[in-house]
């Protein structure tokens, strides 16, 4: 049966809970390497991406975490694109490098500078509008030859995937649209069956 672990060690997490609820799909926090052997993919929300880095070091989560992306799909918000990042330009921060990307922290500004823009998002040939929440976003300045662009904002990437990974530097779990949580799900579902 198929299970979404969702990172619950800070951050944004309860608000990914209920979309996956809100979308039907089963789903646990993950805070203990222990858990993740229930889980088909996994959720690393946004949060303050050194205190996250720092708590996975403190519960010992980094190995099993880099093992469970060999098998399984992850997506990263915000905080979690930051440490999915092959680079965050931030020595306190340790990276999984599960996407070729390299990134800038808190690039568009302070928590005061934070916005709501309205973006399109090309996932699997189709157009999706829908409104994104960049809250002390980071930005992505470079993007590997097999990382794929889904959406741009300001003319740099804010919504990539490589492989089964995928990764906003926006929140999309504070708005009411579902569909990026439901191309995530529908990734692990493909996944799961290969």
């Amino acid at each position: 049966m198929l299970k979404i672990g969702i990172l619950n060690l800070q951050g944004a997490f309860n608000k990914h809970r209920k979309i996956l609820n809100q979308i039907g799909v089963e789903n646990i926090y993950v805070n203990k390497a222990s858990q993740l052997k229930f889980c088909s993919g996994l959720i690393i929300p946004g949060g303050e991406s050194t205190t996250l880095s720092n708590l996975i070091e403190k519960e010992k989560l980094f190995k099993s975490l880099k093992d469970f992306s060999k098998k399984f799909p992850i997506f990263g918000t915000c905080a979690g694109l930051i440490l999915m990042a092959k680079n965050n330009n931030d020595n306190l921060i340790k990276s999984l490098d599960l996407i070729d990307i390299e990134v800038s922290r808190n690039a568009y500004g302070r928590q005061v500078d934070s916005f709501i823009k309205n973006i399109d998002i090309n996932i699997e040939k189709k157009i999706i509008s829908t409104s994104a929440i960049f809250i002390r976003a980071p930005i992505i300045n470079k993007v590997g030859k097999n990382v794929k662009v889904l959406s741009v904002l300001r003319g740099k990437p804010i919504l990539v995937e490589q492989g089964n990974h995928f990764a906003s530097t926006f929140h999309p779990e504070l708005t009411d649209d579902k569909s990026i949580h439901e191309y995530f799900v529908s990734k692990v579902r493909k996944f799961s069956f290969e």
